[in-house]
């Protein structure tokens, strides 16, 4: 009995100082800081184009990403600089959807409406949110719940829905937000892309068995998956504990952290084929830093067991702090835009992706939580 008990101390104490010792509140705000100086530098008008293979308006979903993690990164770290390069890039988009397409249905363009919320809530000023309000509201409208038949689609937009119903206080944008969950998790590509025998997200039906992997495994995404954490938690913090799918989503949150967690890597980072390592195996941040932001949140927020996720946090967000942020802020390891493991590669420190703005995102969200979740 005593040594049952001496283990169980040595663990609690062991946990405790995984808490305390692996970084400091200063550390994270320091790291997050050169992150996303580096970009503020190199993109000073938030108003300019994207450039790659074609020139995009530069309120994409890329982009919506990142200003989703500097609203978060402005809850710790309050610098009137953030809000304002927020602010002027939501104005010169004119507070709209992608391109100025207040109907469209397609949730990458809408992305960027989470922000323009976020915004409304600090400056109650109508037009930030009157042409995000009106797309959904045109969406609802229509009765058709069948438009997010991709995984990333559950965190472009779902956040959105339950973001207008706690500020407009309606509860029709919980309930049709269930209506498109309902969807992709068990009609969309003929039985659904939730798989909850192993847990996982396919990201979309092309995926979905015979598929398989090089090694014959079932093909997940790690920054799909990642997408939907990240998505569940967004969600978990605002939606009412009393809506009628609250513990659909608690449970799907719990599974999905069950399911990613063992497939770390020993250096904390996760492979972007997470049943296949030696599938374009490799350290990548994106999906990493959607694990560690979900994860945290989870044990922030007293739903996942500290014994068994701090550790994977903490090797996750040493890994990003250690060797996803360079010296001068650049974030290596960063798989350019796709859809599965082949895409974007080779994934190396120093290559630069397509687009630089989501993974700093991701990693933003990520520092966020680690911050409140360190003694």
């Amino acid at each position: 009995m005593k040594k049952i008990l001496l283990f169980v101390l040595l663990c609690c104490g062991s946990i405790a100082s995984i808490a305390q010792d692996f970084t400091t509140k200063k550390e994270v705000v320091q790291q997050l800081r050169l992150a996303n100086d580096y970009f503020m530098k190199k993109w000073p008008d938030p108003g300019k184009t994207i450039i790659t293979n074609k020139e995009r308006r530069g309120n994409i979903w890329t982009r919506g990403v990142y200003y989703e993690g500097l609203m978060a990164f402005y809850k710790i770290d309050p610098e009137k600089r953030y809000y304002d390069y927020a602010v002027d890039w939501a104005e010169k988009h004119d507070w709209k959807p992608v391109r100025g397409e207040v109907y469209t249905r397609h949730a990458d363009n809408q992305n960027c409406g989470m922000t323009y919320i976020d915004l409304y809530r600090i400056d109650p000023q109508p037009v930030r949110i009157e042409a995000i309000k009106k797309n959904i509201d045109s969406v609802i409208n229509s009765g058709r719940y069948n438009d997010w038949t991709w995984i990333d689609a559950i965190q472009m937009a779902m956040p959105i829905y339950v973001k207008l119903g706690v500020t407009l206080n309606d509860p029709k944008y919980f309930d049709y937000m269930y209506k498109m969950y309902h969807h992709i998790k068990y009609v969309e590509g003929g039985k659904g892309l939730y798989n909850s025998e192993d847990k996982l997200w396919w990201r979309d039906k092309d995926f979905v068995p015979p598929y398989t992997e090089p090694n014959g495994e079932d093909c997940y995404w790690s920054r799909g998956n990642g997408w939907v954490l990240a998505a569940l938690a967004l969600v978990l913090q605002e939606l009412p504990a009393t809506d009628p799918h609250y513990a659909e989503y608690l449970a799907d949150f719990k599974n999905l952290a069950e399911g990613v967690a063992p497939l770390q890597r020993t250096d904390g980072f996760w492979n972007v084929s997470l049943h296949d390592p030696n599938h374009f195996g490799g350290k990548e941040t994106s999906g990493t830093a959607l694990f560690v932001y979900g994860m945290a949140w989870g044990m922030n927020n007293g739903i996942l067991d500290k014994a068994t996720y701090l550790p994977v946090v903490e090797k996750g967000w040493t890994a990003i702090s250690k060797e996803s942020i360079q010296p001068n802020g650049f974030l290596g390891y960063v798989q350019s835009t796709g859809k599965e493991p082949k895409d974007g590669q080779p994934v190396t420190v120093d290559k630069v992706p397509d687009f630089e703005d989501y993974g700093l995102g991701c990693v933003l969200l990520a520092g966020t939580e680690v911050y409140k979740m360190v003694e």
